[in-house]
């Protein structure tokens, strides 16, 4: 049950996956009753500072993109493990049946609505990063926007490609088939490891596989400005990185008053 409060809401954990001990997390909870949200959109969750960590206040908040679909029944969070980060302590301690503080307002401009057009949908993520891109794909107005849709996910190790049975069976789901005309056909799934050799990984930096043109290789897909959308999320210099490379591609950022290829999200 959730508890009114002036900003946000008492919700319940209802699941904990630990992906890689010590490093990589989800969490799952109850969702707030009228909570609503577009994919690609982050909530703002909070912790009790059980640990009495100096100079933070009872209640610690942190941003986290939704890894859940707007219509799912229940709220998603992907998280890494921060070596004595105020958060991360508190958050990767949480068990099913403990309290999470959910904000009541959602936040975010990583949507597909920053797109006046374009037909090929390029969710390039690292790490954590991916968390919003999950979201993005298991939204069907996604699906009747773009045409093909193209997830690249970079990750150090192989363990930390995670989702991966999400990932590869999403195409699968009953829902999503019946909504989606050919959807197996019409997304493309690009796993990077970028410090051990992996079979069918690239194994490159994000950047040097756009700089090189082997994203487009193994894709099939070129970029052009008329049909290629970008949406990036992961470390800032990552995604630093992977605008200049755009850039130099005649690529510019997707603004309000401004149409643009390029879409990130600035939450840290």
């Amino acid at each position: 049950m959730t508890t009114p409060d002036e900003k946000y809401t008492r919700e319940t954990i209802t699941g904990v996956r630990v992906w890689v001990p010590g490093k990589l997390f989800s969490l799952t909870c109850t969702r707030p009753t009228g909570f609503r949200f577009t994919a690609g959109q982050f909530a703002r969750l909070g912790v009790d500072n059980r640990l009495q960590i100096a100079g933070e206040p009872d209640v610690i908040w942190r941003a986290y993109s939704m890894v859940s679909g707007p219509f799912d029944e229940h709220l998603e969070f992907f998280s890494i493990v921060v070596p004595n980060g105020a958060f991360t302590s508190h958050l990767s301690q949480l068990n099913v049946g403990d309290t999470l503080y959910v904000d009541k307002t959602n936040f975010g401009f990583l949507t597909t609505a920053r797109f006046e057009s374009g037909q090929h949908l390029w969710l390039l993520g690292s790490g954590t990063g991916l968390a919003p891109f999950l979201s993005i794909l298991h939204d069907p107005a996604t699906w009747e926007q773009f045409d093909k849709i193209v997830l690249v996910h970079s990750a150090r190790t192989a363990e930390e490609l995670v989702y991966q049975a999400e990932i590869q069976t999403f195409t699968d789901h009953p829902l999503m088939s019946e909504l989606v005309p050919d959807l197996n056909s019409r997304f493309v799934y690009v796993p990077v490891v970028t410090r051990e050799t992996v079979a069918n990984c690239l194994t490159q930096r994000i950047t040097q596989l756009i700089d090189d043109g082997a994203l487009e290789a193994v894709t099939g897909l070129p970029f052009d400005q008329q049909h290629s959308r970008f949406m990036i999320c992961g470390n800032p210099e990552m995604v630093t990185d992977i605008r200049k490379s755009l850039k130099k591609r005649g690529f510019s950022p997707a603004r309000r008053n401004s149409p643009g290829e390029i879409a990130v999200e600035n939450y840290w």
